[in-house]
């Protein structure tokens, strides 16, 4: 049985973030890079450790590998390219769209893309901005659709368009009860 770490990303995991998501993109997706869709991927700096609310979390094993990553950030859905009933339900600024859960095929089935994703809910529900969580995924990634599937609430499928759309499935899931601040106990102070 391996231990894993599932850790908010440093500076020094970054490399190994990149290469876990790049590695990704070509071998489950089998689009390669591509700048419009994965400019995330190349600055992930930029896109998740600098604002505030937006986050990268990586999955990493005894050997402090990075073999895991899942992040969040503030941007809604755009319209063009995806629909625009769901980009108007799911606006930027109010929604956390979780971005990039991958785990390395050799890691996988152990629970890791679930811990990520149970971190990410956490870390949204604790940021008290979001109203809702959504994600789209590729269903023709194996094991994709139905992972998803378990965890959220389809709330459009474009594989049922009349022109197909992009093929992919569009999720909401739910948003965890923000954590209740424990009340701060102090000493009762008696006078004589």
């Amino acid at each position: 049985m391996h231990d894993y770490c599932v850790r908010p990303a440093g500076p020094d995991d970054l490399d190994g973030a990149r290469a876990v998501m790049l590695d990704t993109v070509y071998h489950d997706f089998g689009t390669g890079y591509v700048p419009r869709w994965h400019g995330d991927i190349v600055d992930p700096a930029t896109a998740y450790l600098a604002p505030a609310r937006h986050t990268l979390l990586v999955a990493v094993d005894t050997e402090q590998q990075v073999v895991g990553t899942g992040a969040l950030d503030a941007r809604g859905p755009l319209h063009p390219p995806n629909p625009r009933h769901v980009a108007d339900r799911y606006p930027s600024g109010a929604t956390a769209q979780l971005r990039r859960v991958y785990v390395r095929p050799e890691h996988r089935r152990r629970g890791l893309a679930r811990r990520l994703v149970a971190d990410l809910l956490a870390f949204a529900a604790a940021d008290g901005g979001y109203r809702a969580v959504y994600l789209h995924t590729d269903p023709s990634v194996e094991g994709a659709e139905a992972f998803w599937r378990s965890l959220g609430t389809v709330v459009h499928d474009e594989r049922q368009d009349p022109d197909g759309g992009q093929s992919v499935v569009h999720f909401g899931l739910p948003l965890p009860a923000a954590p209740t601040p424990r009340p701060h106990l102090t000493p009762h102070l008696t006078g004589r």
